[in-house]
């Protein structure tokens, strides 16, 4: 190619043809759709782009991108102004052993791809689904740091609905990963919540069960865990979460009947869902009465998506979204699963404006960075359950039963377990000098590690924003 192609010389002319700036650009686009910030309520924004640099292999599935892409649009649109954003720092060793053990917080410290034949990986977990890849701990603390600050931010009444689409990795294990999960950050942030709030409602829109959460909480009754996901025992992972497990199986254990399962056959579609998500979670919530909400949104239940079964379109998922918001409750927006990058993208932008009550133009902002990912449509809502639709064999009967089975168990809840609550020491304002001096001491640690690979392997790229 020519120089001239890619460098021409300035010709001292003066052009009248406006340009206008990205800043001018985002300030059209937030006065077409009349963004602004919610009223009565604040909603803020958990990201941190080092989340997106990872990498856990050319032919995974999951794939960090997917983040890039949402905070791309959410800021096209110009969402960001209408919420507090937070530059989420990584979870301490201490904070992520809340759950984890610590020889499996150690193990992931330690392993790297070039030491991982000197580990027994298989003890925990490590393999085609949760590979090792360089810089994984620092992924995990980084999204799980995020969900942590959301759960805080809540507690302190710094905001009322925290988003964290990083976070929602929901299969992981007190002491090993699953599920392309290696650190539960839904349970890390439930536990902050738990300092203060007496009982907090889980609820998993994401295709596959949320066995981890569950698992975590099965013996306790201020945890309430709600799942919507495809269910088959043995051709489908996790391939638990039948109707029939509800916790504990005596019914005066703590946690009994604390933890239900909404089992679903593959190419549910819109209605279908909406419907049966309402009449499911509305009973759960005035009978449990929770003083706080998780939702896991996970993408993979829409159509189209590369791992997931059901006919969801965008604004269905989005509906359920708005309705949990609708109870006007203290609210954490996670992210979770969701394996066709450009539809994962729509959604979570779209359920940001659900959190801050905007109404978005349908046609993505022309000058939304990685636009061409969005091709050939270009639009905020493309017709997902027209695309390799699956057949909708959840019949009418099946979910009324489904619908009968929860207020059944419910009904064994008899109201909402009472709670006597012992202050904790709050830290929420501001972290204690002893953690600052450990963060400190962390992040020099990273930063040597970063430095010895680059003088190694040359430096990495990096996006631009």
């Amino acid at each position: 190619m020519a120089p001239s192609s890619i460098v021409q010389e300035y010709d001292g002319q003066a052009y009248s043809v406006p340009t206008f700036s990205l800043d001018q650009k985002i300030e059209n686009e937030i006065r077409k759709n009349g963004i602004e910030r919610p009223k009565g309520y604040t909603v803020s924004w958990h990201t941190n782009a080092d989340v997106e640099h990872h990498h856990f292999g050319s032919s995974h599935p999951m794939k960090p991108w997917r983040l890039t892409l949402t905070k791309q649009l959410v800021m096209a649109y110009g969402m960001h102004t209408a919420m507090d954003s937070y530059l989420s720092r990584p979870a301490t060793k201490e904070e992520m052993a809340d759950f984890h053990k610590d020889d499996y917080l150690d193990f992931l410290a330690r392993i790297t791809p070039n030491n991982m034949l000197q580990h027994n990986i298989a003890a925990y977990n490590i393999g085609d689904d949760c590979p090792i890849f360089d810089g994984l701990y620092e992924y995990c603390a980084l999204y799980a740091g995020a969900s942590v600050d959301a759960a805080r931010k809540l507690i302190n009444d710094q905001s009322q609905i925290a988003i964290n689409w990083s976070g929602g990795l929901h299969h992981a294990k007190k002491a090993e990963a699953s599920g392309f999960c290696y650190i539960n950050d839904i349970v890390l942030a439930i536990l902050q919540l738990l300092r203060y709030h007496p009982r907090v409602l889980y609820i998993d829109i994401d295709v596959h069960h949320g066995d981890g959460v569950e698992q975590a909480f099965w013996s306790t009754d201020r945890v309430m865990t709600l799942s919507f996901h495809k269910y088959d025992k043995d051709n489908f992972f996790p391939g638990t979460g039948p109707l029939s497990s509800t916790g504990p199986t005596q019914s005066l254990a703590p946690g009994a009947h604390c933890s239900l399962n909404v089992p679903l056959h593959d190419g549910i579609d819109d209605s279908d869902y909406t419907s049966l998500f309402k009449a499911v979670v509305e009973p759960a919530i005035n009978t449990y009465h929770p003083t706080a909400i998780v939702l896991q949104c996970g993408a993979d239940s829409l159509g189209c998506d590369r791992l997931g079964c059901f006919n969801l379109n965008i604004r269905a998922h989005g509906e359920c979204a708005a309705f949990v918001k609708s109870f006007g409750l203290p609210t954490i927006f996670l992210g979770g699963g969701g394996y066709t990058p450009r539809n994962v993208a729509r959604l979570w932008a779209y359920e940001t404006s659900i959190a801050i009550g905007a109404h978005l133009n349908e046609s993505l902002p022309t000058h939304t960075p990685f636009l061409k990912a969005f091709t050939p449509d270009r639009t905020l809502f493309p017709p997902l359950s027209e695309h390799g639709k699956y057949e909708n064999k959840n019949s009418r009967a099946y979910l009324e039963s489904l619908v009968e089975g929860i207020r059944e168990s419910l009904r064994y809840l008899q109201g909402a377990p009472s709670v006597q609550m012992q202050e904790i020491p709050p830290d929420l304002l501001a972290v204690r000098e002893d953690v600052e001096q450990r963060l400190a001491e962390e992040r020099e640690e990273r930063e040597e590690m970063r430095r010895t690979r680059e003088r190694g392997a040359g430096m990495r790229g990096q996006l631009v924003d």
